[in-house]
């Protein structure tokens, strides 16, 4: 599958071994998951820890967008819905209903079209970073020009563009090779999808990163006294995670495609493995980068957490108040005779 499927059978079989067995190679067995049941406790823990912290963030990121009308907040803010949507079509439906659940026993046309929805929810999780480091950078190298293109609702439009072409070129991925089933060698189709699916969600992206990111600090450095501000900060911590945490994953992948296949060689079925458990990671660390960096998002989180304190203590004093009315009054003592 083409991001985060694992199989969990069938034993790994060496080409000498299938030599001396006289299999053709469209007979070769897949290679086995070694991690057994680990990615399957993995990405069920991901999913119910990621799901709800990015909902936490996208409520506190929409309450400073609504306050500050600052266009960086709706770009995180696309960011994180489009985090969501990876872990939803990758993580759930891709990976534990799929594979986890269904095993086998999925159409193909089903398992093509959750491919492509798969690939346009990860393109949209990636590329909605792009606008908001363009945005930096122009709020940094041109504060005046920024101040002219930077609002609210062209920062809507371009998220709109954003999901409306990641969704696009998810289509071409309904036809991806599935890494685990398929044993003949890639074809030509397979090498234009693979290294289109790498262009498009990391060699594009972090050139841009690296580019505007180098840009900005260069500016910063060359106006004293120099100092690196929180938002900046953030964007570089975001980025320069992505770029860690995605990187393993592009070079299994053109391993596969040019040395060893994940279907036939048990260690590079691993490394695939565990290089997407790694990537799907991307989509549940950014809260924890937020509350680290900014002050404004930890106040905004906080400020969720408020109104249901005081909702319960409003309720737990509700019921004290209640429980003093319905005690009953204790009898005077009769008072002796003097």
């Amino acid at each position: 599958r083409g991001i985060s499927k694992v199989m969990i059978d069938s034993p790994n079989v060496t080409a000498s071994g299938h030599q001396e067995l006289g299999l053709k190679p469209g007979e070769l067995q897949k290679s086995n998951c070694v991690l057994g049941f680990i990615p399957v406790i993995y990405y069920s823990i991901l999913l119910c820890v990621g799901v709800p912290v990015n909902i936490l963030t996208a409520v506190a990121l929409s309450r400073l967008a609504s306050r500050t009308k600052k266009a960086l907040y709706y770009y995180l803010l696309a960011v994180t819905g489009s985090d969501i949507l990876s872990q939803l079509f990758i993580i759930f439906v891709g990976f534990l209903l799929e594979t986890a659940v269904f095993h086998r026993d999925v159409p193909t046309l089903l398992l093509h079209s959750v491919s492509a929805a798969e690939f346009a929810a990860n393109h949209a999780s990636i590329w909605s970073t792009v606008p908001l480091t363009v945005d930096r950078y122009v709020a940094l190298c041109h504060p005046l020009l920024h101040r002219q293109i930077s609002y609210p609702a062209r920062a809507r439009k371009i998220i709109l563009m954003v999901l409306t072409l990641s969704l696009a070129s998810g289509v071409p991925f309904f036809w991806w090779s599935d890494m685990w089933r398929n044993s003949h060698p890639p074809t030509a189709l397979d090498t234009v999808l693979i290294w289109t699916h790498v262009t498009i969600i990391y060699f594009l992206p972090c050139s841009i990163f690296l580019v505007l990111n180098s840009l900005i600090i260069h500016t910063l450095r060359s106006v004293p006294p120099w100092r690196l501000g929180k938002t900046t900060a953030m964007l570089l911590a975001i980025t320069s995670v992505f770029s860690v945490l995605w990187a393993p994953r592009t070079i299994v992948v053109i391993y596969h495609l040019y040395v060893s296949s994940v279907h036939r060689d048990w260690r590079v079925h691993l490394a695939y493995d565990l290089s997407n458990m790694l990537a799907m990671l991307n989509t549940a660390v950014n809260f924890f980068l937020y509350c680290f960096v900014s002050k404004p998002f930890r106040s905004a989180v906080r400020d969720q957490q408020a109104p249901h304190a005081s909702i319960s203590s409003l309720y737990s004093g509700n019921i004290k108040r209640s429980q003093r009315d319905s005690t009953p009054l204790s009898p005077r003592r009769p008072r002796k005779p003097s």
